[in-house]
């Protein structure tokens, strides 16, 4: 239940930036920060500013030149983007916090069922060339990347793959479903809407795992219905797209639009969990 101190102690008005931790946040996510290497310098940068910066440029979706010069340098928090990117830093935060909420929850700490969807996102333009290649949804008439994200029955995030937007959803689910395969292998049910049927989805599934396929489709054409299991992945994806910085393709890399699905995601736990514990 939520009370005037706890609301008090999560508020947002009041610190440097809407997108800055909360004691509470930061309580939760310190402790789960890799230690400095050995050898060298002792390490001086602090780390709860790394992440205020990180999700400043998440939030906010500036340039990482026009970081203010109240928040760390870009020399230095891109770099740790960068490490955390690729050591699997952002996967284990996300795996911790995953479980986390799931036992806040009331639920098993490894999910039955999954949920799967994608999110074409418009391309912006960018200088220099472009390492992984970019496509035309003609479906969404988006020239960009696309999103693809297996989520559980809570809306959180499971599995995530970047490609092309020319890529159809069937066509992409195989790269998504391994991933998943390795990550939840408690799975038994997996939804999808119905750009996923035909025989391409369905031996993928067979492929990856014992589960069991049920495509959610719309019975009445140009009539909004609230379909379910569907509308948890698809609020997921307004999650993610509620930050500037996914709200469009800004970025070179795929892994760089993973990393920041992740740090998007790690947010959404953060509250989620500083909540109930608020609560409890």
């Amino acid at each position: 239940m939520w009370t005037h101190e706890h609301r008090r102690n999560h508020a947002r008005k009041t610190g440097r930036y809407p997108s800055d931790l909360t004691d509470a946040e930061w309580e939760l996510l310190g402790p789960l920060l890799p230690p400095a290497r050995r050898g060298g310098r002792p390490r001086t940068v602090d780390m709860r500013e790394v992440l205020n910066t990180l999700f400043y440029v998440l939030w906010t979706g500036c340039q990482w030149y026009a970081i203010p010069k109240d928040l760390l340098p870009k020399s230095t928090v891109y770099d740790y983007f960068s490490l955390w990117r690729s050591d699997r830093t952002l996967e284990k935060l996300l795996e911790v916090l995953y479980e986390k909420v799931r036992v806040a929850e009331g639920r098993a700490a490894t999910p039955t069922v999954g949920i799967v969807d994608s999110q074409s996102a418009k391309a912006a333009q960018k200088g220099g060339a472009r390492i992984d290649p970019q496509g035309y949804d003609a479906g969404k008439k988006v020239v960009g990347r696309k999103r693809h994200i297996a989520v559980d029955t809570l809306g959180m995030l499971l599995s995530v793959v970047v490609h092309s937007a020319d890529i159809q959803d069937r066509d992409g689910a195989p790269g998504l479903l391994r991933d998943l395969a390795g990550r939840a292998p408690t799975i038994v049910k997996l939804f999808a809407d119905g750009g996923y049927r035909g025989p391409k989805m369905a031996a993928a599934v067979a492929a990856t795992g014992t589960w069991e396929l049920e495509i959610v489709s719309r019975k009445e054409a140009h009539k909004f219905v609230v379909l379910p299991k569907r509308w948890i992945v698809e609020r997921t994806l307004a999650w993610i797209s509620r930050n500037r910085r996914l709200a469009r393709d800004f970025e070179r890399f795929a892994c760089s639009v993973v990393a920041f699905v992740r740090l998007a995601v790690i947010g959404v736990m953060l509250r989620r969990l500083a909540r109930l514990e608020a609560a409890a």
